[in-house]
């Protein structure tokens, strides 16, 4: 089904949640195994990377009758699996909402431990790889290149705010005049504390050891608290105050570096809530919902959406 017919069919302010969760699940058959490569509906897949003979795709939703000759924002979405696993259809339904609100959407793979047999590293240039990519084939996808917003969750939102703040790590093999930094972050539970800080008790030197093999290098030169500056993209964070995963008191720091540098940084805080929180399927969706609707708000205020959604994801 095609998102706008969606909206138009059901188009209100005041939609009551439990019908939503029913009408979108008709978008995506819940049963059905993981698949890898993913096959998600309503996209067109093309190969944004190939290395050591993989094909790197790239999944592209756009609004219905979208022209190139109109180029709208787009945001590119960075799935999460500690960097060893995960799949680019944690994100479909963000992407299916924002398609349907005006905005480019695109899923994007990148090599993963699991299943390519490489360390971090390697992600974090697949990523910068990704946002080169958008940038430099923007008018041929009919988006901006100037309004290119990256997200991720937890790995997926290190790796978003990695192309934003990581000056290494680029691919030595393409063209360095072409930006890989993003205009724009949305991170959910991300990764931004990779080494220690004064702010946080001293890393265990077996975890700081743990983590050079599995970056490949000093995760100092890997972390984006320990690489802000000024001026950085405007970012929104969603984190669960008991994160078990990646504490919540890693993002507390990174807000307040951002915001001491005199970045825009928005932290949104989820009482009780742990990691993966925002995934379409918890909690009857009510953190999915809300994060959508937040995401929303900040996408108006940078000018990426215009006015109030067709329909809104309620509470």
């Amino acid at each position: 089904m095609n998102p706008m017919k969606f909206i138009h069919k059901y188009r209100t302010r005041i939609f009551p949640q439990l019908a939503f969760v029913i009408l979108l699940a008709a978008f995506v058959n819940l049963s059905a195994a993981p698949a890898y490569p993913p096959e998600i509906p309503d996209t067109t897949v093309e190969t944004y990377k190939t290395v050591d003979g993989i094909d790197l795709r790239a999944w592209i939703m756009t609004p219905q009758n979208h022209r190139t000759e109109k180029p709208v924002p787009v945001i590119v979405f960075f799935f999460g699996g500690g960097w060893v696993s995960g799949t680019p259809r944690q994100f479909e339904q963000q992407s299916k909402y924002l398609a349907a609100r005006g905005m480019v959407a695109i899923m994007v793979d990148y090599r993963v431990k699991s299943r390519h047999g490489v360390i971090a590293k390697e992600c974090v240039t697949d990523a910068k790889s990704a946002i080169r990519w958008v940038r430099k084939n923007a008018a041929r996808l009919g988006v901006d290149p100037d309004r290119i917003m990256a997200a991720g969750g937890s790995a997926g939102g290190h790796l978003a705010a990695a192309c934003a703040t990581l000056p290494l790590y680029d691919d030595p093999d393409e063209d360095a005049d072409v930006s890989s930094k993003p205009n724009a972050l949305v991170l959910f539970n991300p990764v931004l504390v990779l080494a220690p800080i004064p702010e946080m008790p001293e890393f265990p030197a077996e975890r700081i050891a743990r983590l050079e093999r599995r970056f490949g290098g000093n995760p100092e030169s890997f972390s984006p608290y320990h690489n802000l500056d000024s001026p950085s993209p405007p970012t929104l964070v969603f984190h669960g105050t008991a994160d078990k995963t990646v504490p919540y008191s890693t993002v507390v720091a990174f807000h307040e570096k951002m915001t001491s540098l005199g970045n825009r940084c928005e932290l949104v805080a989820y009482k009780g809530a742990g990691h993966g929180f925002f995934n379409y399927g918890k909690r009857n969706n009510s953190f999915f919902i809300d994060t959508v609707n937040k995401m929303d708000a900040f996408l108006v205020s940078l000018g990426y959406l215009e006015g109030v959604p067709e329909y809104t994801y309620l509470k």
